[in-house]
C-alpha cells in the first residue's frame, strides 16, 4: 500500500468515526478520571500505538488505565480509526498520540472534545530524514529526492528524544491529574533514568566499530544513526512498504563493497522479501532491526528496553564492534 491510498482510506474512516463523534458528543461531556469510559477512578489514557502506550503506562502505573489504537501486530501507518474507537477517545481523560504518523488519529483528536491531547512530537524536534540519513551521508554522491525527504516520526528509536518525550508526557498527566501528581514525577523520574542508562549502553556498544554504515528497508533508524555516529542507506523511504527502485538497489550494492556492509536490515511488521532480494544480489545476509512499532510472538524482547537492547546487540555485529 502506498502513502496515498493510506491516505484516502484514512480519509474515508475519519468520515464515518466524525459522525460517531457528533453522536456520542451529544450524550456524553464528561471526560473527569472519576468518571470515565471504565467505569473506573483510574485516569483513562488512549495512547495511539505501542511506543505511545508505554511510555503512559510506565509514567502512569497503577493510577492510569491504557488502550491502545492499535492492535499488536498491525502496521500503525494503516491503522483506520473505528466508530467504536472513536467513542473511547472522547470518552477518555486524555490522547496521546504523535502528530503526522496516523492521519486518522490526527484528524479524529482534532475533532474530538478531549480534555487533555498530548501530541509526542510537540514534545522534541523533528527532521527532515529521506533513504540516506547520519554520519557520512553528506559524502555520498546520491541526493534525497523531495518524495523521499519528509518529517521523520520515528522519535522513540532515539533514547534521548524519546526521554524529551517522556519528561513532556509526565507534566500532562500531573496537570490533568493532579491528585496523583507525586507518582507521576516519580515515574517519570525512573523512566527517564533508565533511557539514559540505555543512551550509555548504546554509545558505549557502537563507539568502536569496523564500519559505520548499516542498510535497512525502512527509513526508520534515522535519529538513533545520528545520535551514535553512524549512516543509515534505506532500500526505502519512510513508508516501509513503498517499492525500491532498480537505481537505488544498484547504489547500495555499490556502497555495501565500498563501507563494508555485511547486513541488511528488515523489520518484524513487513515482508523480509526486499532485504532477501537485496541481500542476495549484493551477496549479503540479513537480519531484524526492529523499530518497535508494537510487541508480537516475533519480537525480540517483550517490551520497548528489550527490544531495543536486542537492536543494539543486532547493531554490534552487523558493524563489527570491537
Amino acid at each position: 500500500m502506498n502513502v496515498r491510498r493510506r491516505l484516502i482510506s484514512g480519509t474515508a474512516s475519519v468520515a464515518t468515526a466524525a459522525l460517531a463523534l457528533g453522536a456520542l458528543s451529544a450524550c456524553s461531556s464528561s471526560s473527569a478520571a472519576t468518571d470515565n469510559a471504565n467505569g473506573t477512578d483510574t485516569f483513562d489514557v488512549v495512547a495511539s500505538f505501542y511506543p505511545m502506550a508505554f511510555l503512559a503506562e510506565r509514567i502512569g502505573g497503577s493510577h492510569v488505565h491504557v488502550t491502545s489504537l492499535t492492535s499488536p501486530g498491525q502496521e500503525p501507518h494503516d491503522l483506520e480509526i473505528s466508530a467504536r474507537q472513536t467513542a473511547s477517545i472522547e470518552e477518555s481523560d486524555a490522547v496521546l498520540y504523535l502528530k503526522n504518523l496516523q492521519p486518522s488519529v490526527d484528524s479524529v483528536v482534532a475533532q474530538s472534545g478531549v480534555r487533555t491531547k498530548i501530541d509526542a512530537a510537540s514534545l522534541t524536534t523533528l527532521e527532515k530524514h529521506g533513504t540516506e540519513v547520519g554520519g557520512h551521508a553528506a559524502a555520498h554522491d546520491s541526493q534525497q529526492s523531495a518524495e523521499d525527504a519528509g518529517l521523520d516520526p520515528h522519535i522513540w528509536l532515539d533514547p534521548v528524544r524519546y526521554a524529551q518525550v517522556a519528561r513532556g508526557v509526565g507534566k500532562a498527566f500531573e496537570k490533568a491529574d493532579p491528585d496523583h501528581a507525586a507518582a507521576y514525577r516519580k515515574n517519570t523520574a525512573t523512566l527517564v533514568g533508565q533511557l539514559d542508562d540505555l543512551n550509555t549502553r548504546y554509545q558505549n556498544g557502537l563507539r568502536s566499530t569496523k564500519t559505520k554504515v548499516f542498510i535497512t528497508t525502512h527509513a526508520a533508524f534515522g535519529y538513533l544513526a545520528e545520535r551514535y555516529g553512524l549512516t543509515e542507506e534505506a532500500v526505502n523511504g519512510l513508508d516501509p512498504e513503498s517499492e525500491p527502485s532498480v537505481k537505488r538497489v544498484r547504489e547500495l550494492e555499490k556502497l555495501a563493497k565500498a563501507d563494508g556492509v555485511s547486513t541488511v536490515f528488515y523489520e518484524t511488521l513487513v515482508s523480509d522479501k526486499t532485504a532477501k532480494t537485496v541481500a542476495q544480489d549484493a551477496d549479503l545476509r540479513t537480519d531484524v532491526l526492529d523499530p518497535i512499532e508494537g510487541i508480537t510472538a516475533k519480537s525480540r524482547g517483550d517490551d520497548y528496553f528489550s527490544v531495543m537492547d536486542a537492536n543494539l546487540t543486532a547493531l554490534r555485529k552487523a558493524l563489527g564492534a570491537s
